[in-house]
């Protein structure tokens, strides 16, 4: 009885020590993964609602007087309806026009209600009434002197997301319980290569304790256990031995049996303390989950922050800048850089200067990534060179490199989000994703063109500002006055 209590505590500390942690960590890495694959999936659902259903944000220049109008206007010529259902709400909070052609006032708008308190856009995930799960979201309109006007309030289906959302848990949890499965049934096995021997060696030793001499262990492994049974193996040839000298018996017994013992609790407690060994392998092991925990940590962390950038619609302050001032000091963040890794970086400002109409920030966001990502990817001896010149009332800026390239079966997917071409390097896949959409709202174009082996091309497309005559005609005016 003694002996099955010390068989279940191997194995109940085997549970406790190993297959617990191994559990804990795989349904913690699952309920990661899937917060983050809901958050991706239900920010890209509100993310495509709100790019849907932003040509409503032109009624911002409207007035009271032709705030309605311009909506129905708007909403009918909305081409989305099968997408996303647009609302419009006047100041009174009714609603006016939807794209369904069905406006109501009647439901509850939560998401309308919270926008007015608060005064932000204000996004809600609701139920209709049939239960349906819908996502609702309300952006405050106000005319130029910042009178308010009223809201529109686009409202999406998540029916399909929750689908696709539950076919991720069902696959995850598919997943996590074949880890489990496999965990449990190698445990099992490595609990019973320790406790099988260690029945058999008790019942050797138990018979040989009951005058048996001739029994042996037969077990041939080169391991602590075939040495434990080698030694009772040859406690038994002695004791054999002995039985022939019964006047030396006792002392023949006390002296084998002091070894033997000696050694079978010694072996028995290492047996009992493999778990001890194993669980300095797992405690390493951990060591090495913390570690890798970290890095998660941080996208999610990148990621989440794509996210809340998403969140809040990736919006551009367009304003006239000096395109080439602009791209001069973002190479110059790349100089010292360059020379550390011995990279040739070459740039030229050109004698004029060029103007586009775009948010400062928000390219040199776009330069920097571009000319870090050539930077990134070529070894020291390389080059970079960027160039920038005007074709067809554009300005066409190239950051060219002698890096490492990319493989022609990645180069149409290298803006996509969250695609990574080369996972050796740094980086999260989601740079030239979201430098693309930047220079999209510019209405502008960025291509990649590369060869494996050979480097990489980047090139930027924006139309360059050409002021109206009214205002080139005051510039001159002010300038004379100013010289005057």
């Amino acid at each position: 009885m003694q002996l099955e209590i010390k068989f279940k505590s191997i194995t109940l500390r085997w549970f406790l020590n190993i297959f617990l942690i191994v559990a804990i960590v795989v349904c913690t890495v699952a309920g990661v993964s899937f917060a983050v694959y809901s958050n991706i999936n239900t920010e890209r659902v509100e993310d495509l609602a709100s790019d849907y259903a932003y040509e409503f944000y032109a009624l911002t220049g409207t007035n009271r007087a032709t705030f309605k109008d311009t909506a129905i206007s708007i909403a009918g010529e909305f081409e989305y309806k099968n997408k996303v259902e647009v609302q419009v709400i006047d100041r009174n909070g009714r609603v006016i026009v939807s794209t369904s052609g069905f406006p109501s006032s009647e439901q509850a708008m939560p998401d309308y209600t919270e926008a007015v308190e608060t005064k932000t856009t204000v996004t809600k995930k609701i139920a209709t009434p049939d239960g349906e799960p819908i996502m609702a979201s309300t952006t405050l309109i106000y005319d130029n002197d910042n009178n308010y006007l009223g809201a529109y309030r686009w409202i999406t289906s998540l029916k399909a997301t929750e689908k696709l959302i539950g076919n991720f848990v069902i696959m995850i949890a598919l997943i996590a319980l074949l880890i489990l499965s496999i965990s449990a049934i190698s445990g099992i096995f490595f609990i019973k290569s320790i406790v099988q021997p260690i029945r058999d060696v008790s019942n050797i030793a138990r018979r040989i304790a009951m005058g048996d001499f001739e029994s042996r262990i037969e077990i041939n492994r080169n391991d602590e256990i075939g040495e434990l049974c080698d030694t009772i193996n040859y406690m038994a040839s002695e004791l054999s031995q002995a039985e022939n000298l019964k006047n030396d018996f006792i002392s023949s017994v006390s002296h084998e049996l002091r070894t033997p013992l000696t050694a079978i609790r010694g072996w028995g407690e290492t047996a009992k303390m493999s778990v001890g060994t194993d669980e300095e392998l797992v405690n390493r092991g951990l060591d090495v989950v913390l570690s890798e925990a970290d890095r998660l940590s941080s996208l999610v962390e990148e990621l989440l922050d794509f996210s809340r950038m998403e969140t809040g619609r990736m919006t551009v302050v367009s304003q006239p800048l000096n395109i080439s001032w602009l791209l001069s000091e973002s190479v110059a963040m790349y100089v010292e850089l360059s020379k550390k890794q011995g990279i040739e970086l070459i740039y030229t400002k050109p004698q004029e200067e060029y103007q586009v109409l775009g948010d400062t920030n928000r390219l040199k966001q776009v330069f920097i990534n571009i000319i870090d990502n050539a930077v990134k990817y070529t070894e020291s001896g390389g080059q970079v060179l960027i160039t920038q010149q005007i074709e067809e009332a554009c300005v066409r800026i190239s950051v060219k490199d002698t890096g490492v390239g990319i493989p022609a079966q990645d180069i149409d997917r290298v803006k996509e989000k969250f695609y990574k071409a080369n996972k050796t390097v740094r980086g999260s896949g989601i740079g030239l994703a979201v430098a693309d959409e930047i220079i999209k709202q510019h209405q502008g174009l960025l291509f990649i063109e590369s060869t494996e082996g050979v480097g990489t091309n980047a090139t930027i497309v924006l139309p360059l500002y050409e002021p109206e005559p009214e205002q080139e005609t005051v510039a001159d005016e002010t300038k004379e006055q100013e010289n005057g």
